[in-house]
């Protein structure tokens, strides 16, 4: 019914990165994900993928130095060559690990040039990322962060990520719904799923208030996985959250939902 997806950047995390893609298949996935390959080899990810029978689903385009506060460059008019040899890199990543889709962090607030400076080039960013994108068949995914883990993120609610959306006016741009973020943010879950499904193409699920697995919480996952069960939604739905107590344990929460991998 629904593919689930290991997000290997926070699940598995008892055993080193490389070791997380057996993990992953040992306990019943088909389907991974993670941040960002690029400090990996990718022909190691690839042995990985292929001897484990695992489809890398989705990664993020270069954030910029992510240890020293980047959240994405997207939104930065004076890192516009960067973004554009970020989106190249992706590609030609994405291609040979056969990913469909990556996702866009923006990143930060800039305020270092007019807001409208800062939109305008934004806007052009993801234009280009999705046509870059849209030409070997992968999808371009953006998504609004909360502002309680990402004080300074560029866009914190779905319907300002959905308006940013409208603006690109690209075909090939998607909404990423994490259900954890839009939570956090005391947005209506209902009024996305309803209002929204159509542009979204990939849901990543955790529980509010601690980020831990479904049933955890105090989100409505019942509502949430009916209403995608009787959906059109063809799309992947990723376990994007901190397990607890171990990851092999949380699982435990598709049994609550009558789930199996």
């Amino acid at each position: 019914m629904f593919k689930f997806v290991a997000n290997l950047s926070l699940l598995f995390n008892e055993v080193p990165f490389m070791e997380r893609f057996s993990a992953a298949r040992k306990a019943g996935f088909s389907y991974v994900e993670f941040m960002f390959p690029y400090d990996y080899k990718t022909e190691e990810i690839k042995e990985e993928l292929k001897k484990n029978d695992l489809k890398l689903i989705l990664f993020n385009l270069p954030a910029g130095d992510w240890d020293k506060g980047d959240r994405g460059i997207a939104v930065d008019p004076s890192r516009k060559k960067e973004f554009i040899d970020g989106v190249k890199k992706a590609v030609d990543t994405a291609s040979e690990l056969g990913v469909p889709k990556i996702n866009c962090l923006m990143g930060n607030k800039c305020t270092a040039f007019p807001e409208k400076e800062v939109r305008k080039n934004l806007v052009e960013n993801l234009r280009y990322a999705a046509d870059e994108l849209g030409k070997n068949n992968i999808k371009l995914l953006i998504e609004a962060v909360n502002h309680v883990n990402m004080p300074s993120f560029n866009i914190h609610k779905v319907k300002d990520a959905m308006k940013l959306i409208s603006e690109v006016d690209n075909p090939n741009i998607f909404l990423q719904y994490d259900v954890y973020h839009a939570a956090k943010e005391k947005e209506d879950q209902r009024f996305i799923l309803e209002n929204y499904l159509d542009k979204i193409d990939h849901i990543q699920v955790a529980d509010n208030p601690d980020r831990h697995q479904p049933g955890t919480g105090d989100i409505d996952y019942k509502y949430i996985f009916d209403f995608i069960k009787n959906s059109n939604y063809k799309g992947y739905i990723s376990m994007e959250y901190i397990p607890e107590p171990d990851t092999l344990t949380s699982l435990k929460w598709l049994d609550k939902f009558g789930f199996k991998l």
